[in-house]
Order: C-alpha cells, then sequence, then structure tokens
C-alpha cells in the first residue's frame, strides 16, 4: 500500500454488534477463530481476532508463495465458508502469474473469489489484499493494519450479509500480490467472474486501523463525482471522522487513485471507492503489528464501511 503520517487511541465503538455469528471448528495447523466467554457467538472480538491471526509471527508476513503466505490462503477458505460467502464454481481460488519484485521471477498468485447472492445480477466488489512483504534480515513484516486489517473488515461485512440479503450481488474479492504492483486485482479485473457491465462499483480497504487523529479516508469521488454526495450520507460512528479526499492528479504522491487495488478496477472505467487511513510510524515497518493497531477506531472503520456499503446497496441501479 501506499501513502502520509499520523498515530494514538479513540473511544470504543458501540454498534458493532452489527457483526454477531456462529462458528465453526477448524482444522490444525490453521489457527482457530475464538469465542467470546460465556457465548457461543463472536462479535467484535471475531473481527480483531481475524486481524490478529492473519498478523501473527505464524503468517511470516504473508509473502506470495511461502508457507505462511499457504497458511493464511487455508484460514481464508476456512473463513469464506464460515461467514457464508460462495464461491464462483467449484474453488474460491483464482489463480495468476506475476514476476517477484525481489527475485524476478515468475511466481503463481492465489486470489480468493466469492459472492453472496443479491436479488440483482448487477454487482458490487468488495476488497482487500492479504498478502505482505514478508521477513527481511529476520524480521517478520506482520502487516497487521497492511492489510490484515481491510480482510478482518471485508469478513465482517459478509458476515452481516451472510443474514441480510443485499439488493446487489456482492462479490468479496482478497487479492494476492498487491504488494508486487497490484497483480492480483489486475489479474481479477482481466478476468472478471462476472460480466463488466454488471460491476456498478468497487469498495476497496487497504489500511484502516491506525489514525491517531481519527480520520478515515474515502477516495474516488474527484473521479466519480455521483459518489460525494452518497459518502456524504454515510452515517458515521461518534469519535470517527469520514473525510474525502486524496484523489486529485496535483496531490502527486498524496493522490492515492493508483496506489491500492482499486486503481486496477479504475484503469477499466470501474468505480471505486477506497476506504484508508493516512502514513503512521508503522507502515511498512515491523511494527505493523496487531498490539499497535487502534482498535476503538478500527471497529468504527469497519462499521464505517459497512454503512457506506449499504448505502451504496440501497442506492445504486439495479
Amino acid at each position: 500500500m501506499k501513502k502520509i503520517a499520523v498515530f494514538s487511541l479513540g473511544p470504543w465503538c458501540v454498534g458493532m454488534c452489527l457483526f454477531a455469528l456462529s462458528f465453526s471448528s477448524c482444522t490444525s495447523p490453521v489457527p482457530q477463530p475464538s469465542k467470546d466467554q460465556g457465548t457461543g457467538t463472536t462479535s467484535t472480538s471475531q473481527v480483531l481476532r481475524d486481524v490478529e491471526i492473519l498478523a501473527a509471527d505464524s503468517m511470516g508476513g504473508r509473502l506470495p508463495n511461502t508457507p505462511g503466505h499457504a497458511k493464511a490462503q487455508k484460514y481464508l477458505v476456512q473463513r469464506f465458508k464460515e461467514v457464508g460467502i460462495q464461491p464462483f464454481g467449484q474453488s474460491f481460488e483464482q489463480l495468476f502469474q506475476f514476476t517477484s519484485r525481489a527475485t524476478k521471477e515468475q511466481v503463481q498468485g492465489v486470489n480468493l473469489i466469492g459472492k453472496i447472492a443479491g436479488k440483482s445480477d448487477k454487482a458490487i466488489v468488495i476488497t482487500a489484499h492479504y498478502d505482505h512483504v514478508g521477513t527481511r534480515n529476520g524480521k517478520i513484516y506482520n502487516g497487521a493494519d497492511d492489510d490484515a486489517s481491510g480482510v478482518g473488515a471485508l469478513l465482517a461485512i459478509a458476515t452481516y450479509y451472510k443474514t441480510h440479503q443485499p439488493q446487489h450481488t456482492l462479490i468479496f474479492a482478497a487479492f494476492d500480490a498487491e504488494e508486487q504492483g497490484l497483480a492480483g486485482s489486475k489479474a481479477f479485473v482481466e478476468k472478471l467472474p462476472v460480466a463488466k457491465e454488471n460491476v456498478l462499483l468497487n469498495v476497496n480497504m487497504d489500511m484502516l486501523s491506525i489514525s491517531s487523529a481519527n480520520e478515515l479516508y474515502a477516495s474516488g469521488g474527484f473521479h466519480y463525482p455521483w459518489l460525494k454526495e452518497m459518502l456524504d450520507q454515510v452515517q458515521v460512528p461518534a469519535g470517527l471522522t469520514l473525510l474525502q479526499g486524496h484523489d486529485r492528479p496535483e496531490q502527486g504522491p498524496n493522490d492515492w487513485t493508483l496506489q491500492s487495488d482499486h486503481g486496477s478496477f479504475h484503469r477499466q472505467q470501474i468505480p471505486f471507492v477506497y476506504f484508508g487511513v493516512e502514513d503512521h510510524p508503522h507502515y511498512h515497518q515491523e511494527t505493523d503489528e496487531f498490539k499497535n493497531i487502534h482498535q476503538p477506531f478500527y471497529l468504527k472503520a469497519v462499521e464505517t464501511v459497512l454503512r457506506a456499503v449499504q448505502l451504496f446497496d440501497q442506492k445504486l441501479p439495479l
């Protein structure tokens, strides 16, 4: 991922019972989601647990084509099934080839793609990337914010729609190789699982969990002005500020238009909204660990994105 600098903690988010779900037991060696004490469900604890597991040392920094990356894939396939995401065909896996930035060799990437069917075939594609940069000089770069936080939000949104059928079909994509030049999302848009004319919007999430100012950005309205009014209607939890911006060409490196997976959609003239925070001291550092995310802010950010998806599902044409 991209971007500028920030850091700290905000008050607790109360509306997250939205994400309550039952879970089935897992198979070792993949880590298991944990239950809330005294209940058979998980709620805020589950979205945090997903981030904690994906950012664990056992995942080795989730560099493509490594054992830790394969473990993350296995965990996510299990979670896709638990939250009610259905595959296109027989498998969630979309295989593709890309050139490793480190070795310059051809490497196989694996996107994880599924859907929750709506009342219409018109689709909203909800995305986050599950790869990160791996281990460097013996230090594990766990990528809790970048982008385990986005994947946790993706799973939480799917959890909500497991019991609330959407108007539009929701496609959920956990992309591989974002850190390798958006390779996974490029492969996805080149081989969409539905007709391109049915894809109305991409909602991309990359870095949602660390902001000293309690600010979440939504980018895309400059390129697609009709989105500005919709984003202004999103009901934001108290204590979080949703800002629009970081999408104008004159901003140079602070223009995020092509800096994460939504850029692949934009290049194909598919509208996007990107949700993320400004850069912070942990960005692409070994300190991007679960213990350093701002949990109250993160839960509010997840709720904000869910509310935005609900609004898009209500307002976009069928």
